[in-house]
């Protein structure tokens, strides 16, 4: 399709390995390209951050189609003076979450989308109890038929944990307690990810500071969602090629990659 002279434009969504694959097919025509790729989001949560919306937030971004969307929170980094409380907290709304068939209207997560999926979020789980961390809520499989993995928070996540590195896509939400917002901004741009990050935080100085040093194509600033017709879209690193559109989104190309803003 794409040796189509009629072809002037590629949008795809889905992992870097397959956007790698047609980024390459698309060179070979100059067929312009838009990437949403591979995810490892950071959602970031400090001292002064509103608790109840905080939890709120991270449900959505977290659980949104059970976890499986690229804009999934993967890792979540929360300050020392709240992180006891948003760790009980999660940890009990996570528990509450009913799984069951998508047909269900009970129904709060359903089933991953195959065995090798629920496969990869055990190994993961699994993995990152075995260096250290704690499960407070799941951690395992249900006694059921059907692909389910039970909605899982770990606390004292080690920053070795296979599930700080990889894309879980799945019901899981690792926390890591961080203390100064230097440190908050490094553990979450260490990653070849760069598509959506988090930030909850009462000041709005921080979270304008903090935005700006997170190395993500989109910011979600005091929400769980980051999907908006007039913000700009996009990924850096191997998330995909860097921002673009939103409502009169003012860009410029700075530092090999690009920075937008929409008024």
């Amino acid at each position: 399709m794409l040796d189509d002279p009629r072809v002037r434009k590629l949008s795809f969504t889905g992992s870097t390995e397959v956007g790698r694959v047609l980024l390459a097919a698309a060179a070979r025509t100059v067929v312009n390209c838009s990437m949403e790729l591979g995810g490892n989001a950071p959602f970031l949560v400090f001292d002064d951050a509103d608790l109840d919306q905080a939890v709120d937030g991270a449900l959505v971004a977290k659980m949104r189609n059970g976890g499986e969307a690229c804009t999934a929170a993967n890792r979540f980094y929360v300050q020392s003076g709240i992180a006891g409380a948003f760790a009980e907290r999660l940890a009990e709304r996570m528990g509450a979450l009913r799984i069951g068939s998508g047909l269900d209207a009970g129904s709060d997560v359903g089933p991953l989308v195959n065995e090798d999926t629920r496969s990869k979020v055990a190994s993961l789980v699994e993995g990152s109890v075995a260096a250290g961390a704690r499960v407070l809520t799941g951690g395992a499989s249900p006694d059921r038929d059907g692909y389910f993995y039970l909605p899982t928070v770990l606390a004292e996540v080690p920053d070795s944990a296979p599930v700080l590195r990889e894309e879980i896509f799945g019901p899981v939400a690792p926390l890591v307690v961080f203390e100064d917002e230097e440190r908050a901004v490094a553990l979450a741009n260490d990653t070849e990810y760069g598509l959506v990050s988090y930030v909850y935080t009462a000041d709005l100085a921080r979270g304008m500071r903090v935005s700006e040093a997170l190395d993500s194509g989109m910011v979600g600033l005091n929400r769980g969602v980051v999907s908006d017709p007039a913000a700009p879209f996009g990924g850096t690193k191997q998330s995909g090629l860097g921002r673009e559109g939103g409502h009169e989104g003012l860009f410029e190309f700075t530092e090999s990659k690009y920075v937008a803003t929409s008024w």
